[in-house]
């Protein structure tokens, strides 16, 4: 049973439910869960850039503002919403392709956040949208346990209630004002496109989400040795050699597109 400390923490919680000191109670109420370094708050909108709601530090880090601006079409648990196959409570390793950390996005941008570990609770919102906390440990405190990971299971239903609670009073305090973005995710979707056929670009965007040939294969039921051959057709139609360069073209595909919304 929780203790009164437990239940004062709680009884706070629901009394900021309304206002919008309520992400930094939610942190404060967490953490008598599950120890962890950062965390991070946001809410996932179809065709949208994420909308930061709480980050322990005062400051956005660059490597935050990286991903806040285009590296977050490359992360898994924002893949695994756009698919909407993700539980409500989930370790980030077991959404990650199996050659995550060899990707650009894991080297350039995941990696400088400097965690060991990284649980994600996500909350289901209205028409498609999701608030999402991730919990993230460094070396110095190691794996989550299995007790801290029973023990946000335990909670998930009251946090969830209360996170669906705080966005209904609060989203308009978030939420971009600018609707001219709607059409950021289409980069993903349009990149190589007059160059490369739909395959290839369906592909593309597995390589550049860590997806090894093995892993494309099996999800697209081909064989490897036909990824293979559309992996060398991709780099002889795009003029690359190597992934980070496909990166590259990409990075520079999402900015075009931006310039063209914006004009």
């Amino acid at each position: 049973m929780p203790d009164s400390a437990d239940n004062r923490q709680l009884a706070s919680l629901i009394d900021h439910v309304r206002l919008s000191g309520f992400p930094t109670e939610l942190a404060a109420y967490l953490s008598g869960l599950c120890l962890f370094d950062t965390c991070l708050m946001l809410v996932y909108q179809p065709e949208r850039r994420p909308a930061m709601v709480y980050t322990e530090t005062e400051e956005v880090s660059p490597t935050l503002h990286t991903y806040l601006q285009h590296s977050y079409l490359l992360d898994p648990l924002y893949n695994a919403l756009e698919k909407r196959d993700v539980a409500p409570l989930v370790r980030l390793s077991s959404l990650a392709p199996d050659s995550f950390s060899q990707t650009d996005y894991y080297q350039n941008c995941y990696k400088n956040f400097d965690l060991v570990d990284e649980i994600d609770l996500v909350v289901e919102l209205e028409e498609s949208s999701y608030f999402t906390i991730s919990l993230g440990r460094k070396s110095s405190l190691g794996c989550i346990t299995r007790a801290e990971l029973n023990r946000l299971q335990e909670q998930l239903p009251i946090i969830s209630s209360l996170v669906r609670q705080f966005w209904l009073s609060n989203a308009d305090e978030y939420l971009p004002r600018d609707k001219s973005r709607s059409t950021l995710t289409q980069a993903m979707r349009t990149f190589g496109q007059g160059v490369l056929t739909r395959r290839e670009q369906e592909i593309t965007g597995l390589i550049l989400q860590g997806h090894s040939s093995q892993s494309i294969a099996d999800q697209l039921n081909i064989s490897v040795g036909t990824v293979k051959v559309h992996r060398k057709n991709i780099h002889s139609r795009l003029n690359t050699s190597q992934q980070s360069e496909i990166f590259t073209l990409f990075l520079n595909h999402l900015n075009e597109m931006e310039i063209r919304i914006v004009a």
